[in-house]
């Protein structure tokens, strides 16, 4: 049971008028009385809410930075009308401000028998899963006085998937990937490429192309034209551990990985290679395999969306056992991970080499644009400083580069921005190539 404002204002205008006029039990009882017997009227004629019949339905998945629309319909059984305020909780971050959940309370009035549909709007500001909490509501009676108050579990979930923003570069990328693919007049050639068709010789063309059997078939000479290699593996590594828990451009390392791999995918994918993922720190914390077509960004995006850091040091053995375990042929593996001096070196280097034995390694990592704007400043003491640890940091990160690079290892350090088509860019590289 619940009172209204409205009964707290007739008691206090009673104590009022009592106190005034007649200061004794008589004029309590003359004022507290009614009132309380009109209390127990309104509670009685008002609708019961255990009666109550809910289902959902709605939107079950939404991209970060969009709204979401999550549909309660209300069903009362009962022979009395409905006058309610309803609260449909969500999660504090289902909304992008403490205002915004205010789209969770809504008032409603359905007569006997009948039903209302009631929408709420989420606008989620982090990934995962997204759960309803319950249904709190409130029947009012016609006075106005009391409520029944009740709660329902009414279960729901949103998965928030990644915003995915590098798809924008998407049709520059695969624009140069039908340049490679030998669909327009630029065509490459390189070691280990396969043959695509053949033209006649020209000027200027590679006599090493020249295809002496169908020369001797025709009249021209005829030379080879090549492209790229298809049906390559790709196995996608995101080092979920400690270091891609910080935040860089107020978002987690970890958010614009998963940006990169998404576009890289998205790439691959239209190049006719097969993309897998494995996200690990101490053990696995996503697997997607097997996928081919147009089911690989799907799964990939489901498959990223409830991930999140986890605050331990990876343990960089086992993942790299876990990689060659789920990349048995030779594959392009892509480790999205640090290039900070300590985890890299300690972790990473030692093993390096059972990766770089079998299989062609790029690492892409997060640089923090603080970083450089910290080694530009001047003009103080603590600006000498900043600069200082600024020009240090950027040093070892260089250096760790310098040695994965001896070690073959294809190095793509950039700003969250700029590091999905940067990381594109090198898979466009090894693709012209032949390396893959």
């Amino acid at each position: 049971m619940a009172l209204t404002g409205r009964a707290a204002l007739i008691a206090a205008l009673g104590a009022l008028l009592t106190g005034l006029l007649l200061p004794n039990w008589t004029g309590i009882l003359a004022v507290d009385v009614p009132l309380v017997l009109a209390i127990l009227c309104d509670l009685a004629l008002a609708a019961p809410v255990r009666q109550l019949r809910f289902t959902r339905s709605g939107d079950t998945s939404v991209r970060l930075g969009e709204r979401a629309y999550a549909t309660l319909t209300v069903g009362n059984p009962s022979r009395r009308v409905l006058r309610a305020d309803l609260r449909d909780a969500w999660p504090p971050s289902s909304w992008a401000s403490e205002s915004g959940s205010a789209s969770s309370r809504h008032e409603v009035s359905i007569p006997p028998g009948e039903r209302r549909r009631i929408t709420t709007t989420l606008s989620p500001t982090r990934r995962g899963d997204r759960r309803a909490a319950r249904v709190t509501i409130r029947s009012h009676g016609p006075l106005g006085l009391a409520a029944r108050q009740g709660h329902h579990q009414v279960p729901w979930t949103v998965r928030v998937l990644p915003p995915f923003t590098s798809r924008k570069h998407l049709p520059a990328k695969l624009a140069r990937l039908r340049e490679l693919d030998g669909r327009t007049s630029i065509l490459t050639r390189g070691e280990g490429t396969e043959f695509d068709s053949l033209r006649a010789y020209v000027p200027g063309d590679d006599t090493r192309s020249i295809d002496w059997r169908a020369t001797a078939r025709q009249s021209t000479v005829a030379v080879r034209t090549w492209r790229p290699e298809r049906d390559r593996r790709i196995l996608l590594v995101l080092d979920t551990g400690r270091t891609s828990a910080g935040r860089v451009d107020d978002a987690p390392r970890l958010d614009a990985a998963m940006d990169a791999a998404l576009l890289l995918a998205a790439l691959a994918t239209r190049a006719g290679d097969r993309v897998d993922l494995l996200a690990y720190d101490r053990r696995v914390r996503a697997s997607v395999q097997g996928r081919t077509g147009g089911d690989v960004l799907p799964a990939l995006v489901n498959a990223l969306a409830p991930l999140e850091p986890e605050l331990v040091e990876t343990d960089a053995r086992g993942l790299a056992a876990t990689a060659l375990r789920t990349a048995p042929r030779r594959s392009l593996i892509v480790l999205l991970t640090t290039l900070d001096a300590a985890p890299a070196e300690e972790g990473l280097l030692p093993v390096l080499p059972q990766l770089t034995h079998r299989h062609t390694v790029v690492l892409a990592s997060v640089a923090d644009p603080r970083i450089e704007e910290m080694g530009k400043s001047r003009g103080s003491l603590d600006g000498v400083y900043e600069a200082a640890a600024g020009a240090r940091t950027q040093s070892e990160r260089r250096h760790t580069a310098d040695r994965l690079g001896r070690h073959g290892v294809t190095v793509v350090d950039a700003i969250p921005k700029e590091l999905a088509p940067a990381l594109a860019d090198a898979y466009l590289a090894l693709k012209a190539a032949g390396r893959l």
